[in-house]
């Protein structure tokens, strides 16, 4: 390029136009590095999107319409019904009692796994020899899938030739119906303490974080092991309680493993599932697979699905003075 077919660079704040040979100038926006980040931030997050439109929403969606409808899943002779699925549902006694049973299920184990899972990450947060391989054992039963753990759960206390009834035996105590009523619910909640080791690393996580400087200071105090864990480890842990609460709560009320624990797993022999181990989602699967009953097993869905949001409203609520978030100052500036 000659000297007489530049043109003069005129500087502007925020703009700059380049004259070209003819004179004129080239005014087209320059893209603003905040629609960069725009544009950056939709390409990297749309597979997640455009899954949770599809494998989400679109799912819930189509069962929200089911529920108004007698569809039973191959039958091209439905009808519309409205709410007729949600007047039966809310007068099943059925249902009722599959809702109470999973909500002592949900106050019993979400507390205890909680419980153990912070204890575990207490002790494997102390240093021992070997740590990392404790850490280790102890999570892998929460990698294991809940089929794997619902089999192997099942041929363990098992009636006839489980290893629990051999150990009852060695003290010369009568094999007991382990996954019959009333032993069946103990059973299942078991199956939940045993992985406890996610919500252990969890736990070992928000330790972690903790300061030190504080117990050293409350050591120095007077303070015992146990009131400083107490007044200084517990509130600094409680967004990490908070969140397992309401993820546990969530996983409780969709537990699968009443039907892997089952003496029958097949589809046909769902009934043969303890009756202090048929849950809300047990009843829901009953109405799927067993009756073919589409459109009452949606509007159960729907129903669960309400409740879960009100089950987290509320546990928010209540723990909104309890819950303490180590903010650094100089982050709100």
């Amino acid at each position: 390029m000659t000297a007489d077919q530049i043109s003069t660079v005129v500087d502007r704040p925020g703009t700059t136009a380049y004259a070209d040979r003819a004179g004129g100038a080239d005014r087209r926006p320059r893209t603003s590095m905040t629609t960069r980040r725009r544009r950056a931030f939709y390409l990297f997050t749309s597979p997640w999107i455009i899954g949770f439109l599809l494998l989400t929403i679109a799912p819930m969606a189509y069962a929200l319409w089911l529920s108004f409808t007698t569809f039973d899943g191959i039958s091209p002779h439905w009808r519309y019904v409205g709410l007729g699925n949600y007047r039966e549902l809310f007068a099943d006694a059925q249902t009722w009692d599959a809702l109470g049973r999973t909500g002592l299920f949900a106050m019993t184990s979400v507390p205890l796994s909680i419980v153990a899972g912070l204890g575990l990450a207490v002790l494997v947060n102390r240093p021992l020899k070997a740590r990392g391989l404790f850490r280790t054992l102890l999570y892998l039963p929460a990698v294991v899938p809940p089929v794997g753990a619902g089999i192997a759960f099942k041929q363990l206390f098992d009636q006839n030739s489980g290893a629990a009834n051999g150990v009852l035996s060695l003290f010369g105590i009568d094999a007991l119906g382990w996954l019959a009523d009333p032993y069946a619910r103990y059973v299942l909640v078991m199956t939940v303490l045993w992985s406890a080791g996610n919500i252990m690393i969890i736990s070992l996580a928000g330790l972690q974080d903790v300061p030190r400087e504080l117990h050293e200071a409350a050591r120095i105090d007077g303070a015992s092991a146990w009131r400083s864990f107490r007044s200084i480890t517990v509130p600094l842990l409680s967004p990490v309680l908070l969140f397992q609460t309401v993820t546990g709560v969530i996983a409780s009320v969709q537990t699968i493993m009443p039907l892997l624990l089952a003496p029958d797993g097949s589809v046909a022999g769902v009934t043969a599932i303890p009756q202090s181990n048929y849950q809300y989602m047990m009843h829901v699967f009953v109405e799927y697979f067993a009756f073919g009953r589409y459109g009452y097993a949606s509007a159960l869905l729907w129903v669960l699905f309400v409740l879960i949001l009100l089950a987290t409203g509320l546990i928010f609520r209540l723990t909104s003075g309890v819950v303490f978030y180590n903010v650094d100052p100089e982050a709100k500036k």
